[in-house]
């Protein structure tokens, strides 16, 4: 059964709204409603991040006077690592919660089977930070998915360059049994132009040493691990215990500062990995850091935070621009407020509350999110967006190397 984690709405922001609102700026009869969509129980430090990101941008809007006359409300759901979870809990946002918009699911794996049997025929936007398979660029969603990560066609041939540059000629390939592990497993073979000697398809496991096994008796130098944190570290401790491996390169799932801590530095240090990134670090970036730390105490320690404010940040700057909560209004706004033409906007503070001032003015903008472009294709897929290439340290950090723009 799906865990209800909450919902709320900042009501301090009628102090600032009154009975007027903004002058003669559209008004609705109920609030908007977004509904977050995560899996608490199997990533709870990932999933707890990303969900600060989603509760600073209804904040944000929420201190300078809402969407549409209200506090934007939200309802934020588990959807475990189960599909079938994920399916009842989105059935719960819609049927039961009245969602307009919904933030999430996390993986690929949920979001196919959410967007064309749930989301996509109740006519509710669905933005997904981080699900990353190429194949759901071909969901049958009427148009209501979106993403505000790339997809996994652009982070392959980036993990393929990094195994290359790291010397290794020969790779073993283990990569989780679903879209996303089958999706970057195969975008990483075909970049790659070295030796995949072996390659282990699984979903958990007890123990992976067959697989493990199977991998490295013919000759591969390294593990390309294509998995979620907690069955990557896994693998690595059996495969560093067995003496199988111990030289790695990782996917963007295992990019949390758990894994160094529970594999330990001495056997990660310099083990590299890629991972979706927002752009080089610039004013505005700097402006969304400090206040994150401000609100939170610390920057955000995992991937795809940024990535899922943008989502929520699009979905209230859509709907006023709607003038409607309804999901098809909304969706038909989503491009409109995040590509040209129209004034440029920073997902700052001060961007904020410039986007939302040209909004109720009735005027275009062009947002420019946390995690980057959010200029969406006919799928609903970036258009352009950046890969980090990062790598552990033997003191347990995590520490960026560098930042690959990519484009369609």
């Amino acid at each position: 059964m799906a865990r209800r984690l909450g919902i709320w709405g900042t009501l301090a922001a009628l102090a600032l709204v009154g009975a007027g609102c903004f002058g003669g700026e559209p008004t609705s009869d109920e609030p908007l409603t977004i509904g977050l969509l995560l899996d608490f129980s199997g990533s709870p430090d990932a999933s707890a991040d990303r969900q600060r990101g989603f509760d600073l941008a209804i904040a944000q809007v929420n201190e300078l006077g809402g969407v549409l006359g209200h506090p934007v409300r939200s309802v934020a759901l588990d959807a475990s690592g189960d599909v079938s979870a994920a399916l009842e809990a989105a059935r719960r946002l819609v049927e039961e919660e009245g969602v307009h918009a919904i933030v999430g699911p996390n993986s690929s794996a949920a979001s196919l089977p959410t967007v064309e049997t749930v989301t996509g025929p109740a006519q509710i936007p669905t933005i997904s930070p981080s699900a990353t398979a190429p194949v759901l660029a071909q969901a049958v969603d009427d148009d209501f998915f979106f993403r505000t990560t790339l997809a996994d066609s652009a982070q392959g041939p980036v993990l393929a360059r990094v195994a290359k540059e790291r010397g290794f000629t020969n790779v073993g390939v283990s990569y989780r049994n679903d879209p996303y592990g089958r999706g970057l497993a195969e975008t990483f073979a075909a970049a790659w132009d070295g030796g995949i000697v072996s390659v282990s398809m699984h979903t958990e496991l007890t123990s992976y040493r067959r697989e493990l096994e199977q991998t490295a008796g013919q000759g591969a130098e390294a593990l390309v691990v294509i998995d979620f944190a907690s069955a990557a570290i896994a693998i690595v401790k059996e495969a560093i215990e067995s003496g199988l491996y111990d030289q790695f390169v990782f996917a963007d799932a295992v990019r949390r500062p758990r894994v160094v801590e529970e594999v330990g530095g001495e056997h990660l240090g310099g083990m590299y990995g890629t991972s979706g990134a927002p752009p080089p670090s610039n004013e505005a970036g700097h402006a969304w850091d400090r206040a994150f730390e401000e609100r939170y105490g610390q920057a955000p320690q995992v991937p795809y935070v940024k990535e899922t404010y943008d989502a929520a940040l699009a979905i209230m700057l859509a709907a006023q621009a709607a003038g409607s909560v309804e999901g098809a209004a909304i969706r038909d706004q989503l491009r409109v407020v995040a590509d040209a033409p129209g004034a440029l906007v920073h997902a700052t503070p001060d961007g904020v509350a410039e986007a939302l001032r040209l909004v109720r003015e009735g005027k275009d903008i062009n947002l420019e999110g946390a995690g980057g472009t959010l200029e969406w294709d006919d799928n609903g897929d970036l258009r352009r967006g950046h890969i980090s290439i990062w790598r552990f340290t033997a003191d347990g950090r995590i520490e960026d190397v560098e930042v690959v723009e990519v484009g369609y």
